[in-house]
């Protein structure tokens, strides 16, 4: 091979080893070029997830402000009801106070007058007349005492309702619950053994030991408590009253501090239930399932309204008919 043809060979190996030296570098700028635009495209990713999730966020805050505030403008409304509705009934309980209060005054003073003609007059009338007479002053003196003891309980109605009425509330102080709970259930019990001799139970009391002081008044929930006392203490009597055999009255009184910041007061008793048909309508005013006379169906109304609008809490019943009933009173600590 002459000498001259030498430089012309060694020209394309030159030329390969440029162009492959071009085309890995191409290649690789080409790798970095698209690993840059994966960190982009990851990168655009995670931005786009953080203000997805900033937006949820934001309109879960906006949609719990827009629920706080619907339901602060249902506490307005029902607060603006309830006061309308509180300064009526009271009007109305005054308004009819006034006439009940002379028809009390009056048929107690007839009573005493018939008992004084009863003793001035009787005597000096003929004999044939006094049987009749005394009969007749007797009838008097009878239906004035029905007047006299029927006004008395549309009184308590009337006072009742005033109560139902009443907007201001009692101070608030640090309270001994198991102390407030057991002096209202001796109250209940005494109260009832008074009415009736006979009436025996059997009170089980189990308080939380150590429990601290709860602000509450003591006044108000010392009233819910003898209220739910007093109409445990009743369904007892009334099914101890229907002489089922075997059957022994049972109240259980109990206190308990919750986990979630609450106190709870439960008065369960084994009386006879309340129906399931009524169960929702214990808390209406004036609602009452016992007979005409016995009761005025205030008690667990303004019970209610005393743990809910006037202290934040809860009350709740529980009961299987023919088994017993359970009224349990949650209040923040």
């Amino acid at each position: 091979m002459p000498d001259a043809l030498l430089p012309f060979l060694l020209i394309g190996p030159v030329l390969l080893l440029l162009v492959g030296g071009i085309i890995g570098i191409l290649v690789r700028e080409q790798r970095r070029r698209l690993q840059q635009e994966r960190e982009k495209h990851l990168l655009l990713e995670q931005q786009n997830e953080r203000l997805e999730q900033q937006v949820q966020q934001r309109t879960a805050d906006l949609q719990q402000s827009l629920d706080h505030l619907q339901a602060t403008q249902r506490q307005l409304i029902q607060s603006e009801k309830l006061a309308s509705l509180g300064e009526l009934t009271a009007g109305v309980a005054h308004e009819i106070q006034n006439p009940l209060n002379f028809v009390l005054n009056f048929s107690e003073v007839s009573v005493e007058l018939v008992q004084e003609l009863k003793e001035e007059v009787l005597h000096q009338l003929p004999a044939t007349t006094v049987a009749p007479a005394a009969e007749l002053l007797q009838n008097l003196e009878d239906n004035l005492q029905r007047i006299t003891q029927h006004g008395q309980r549309a009184g308590g109605i009337v006072q009742g309702m005033l109560l139902h009425a009443r907007t201001s509330a009692s101070e608030r102080q640090p309270t001994n619950l198991n102390a407030l709970t057991d002096q209202f259930l001796r109250l209940a019990y005494q109260g009832m053994r008074a009415k009736d001799k006979t009436f025996n139970v059997t009170i089980e009391t189990h308080f939380a030991l150590g429990m601290d002081p709860v602000s509450v008044a003591p006044q108000d929930i010392g009233r819910v408590l003898l209220n739910l006392f007093n109409n445990a203490l009743y369904a007892l009597r009334k099914r101890q009253q229907s002489q089922e055999p075997g059957y022994q009255p049972l109240l259980q009184v109990s206190t308990t501090e919750c986990r979630d910041g609450q106190v709870e007061v439960r008065v369960r008793d084994n009386g006879p239930g309340i129906a399931a048909a009524v169960l929702d309508k214990i808390f209406q005013p004036f609602f009452t399932t016992k007979p005409t006379g016995e009761g005025s169906g205030l008690g667990l109304s303004i019970s209610y309204d005393i743990v809910t609008q006037g202290h934040g809490g809860q009350l709740l019943c529980q009961t299987h008919e023919g088994v017993y009933t359970e009224f349990i009173v949650r209040l923040p600590a």
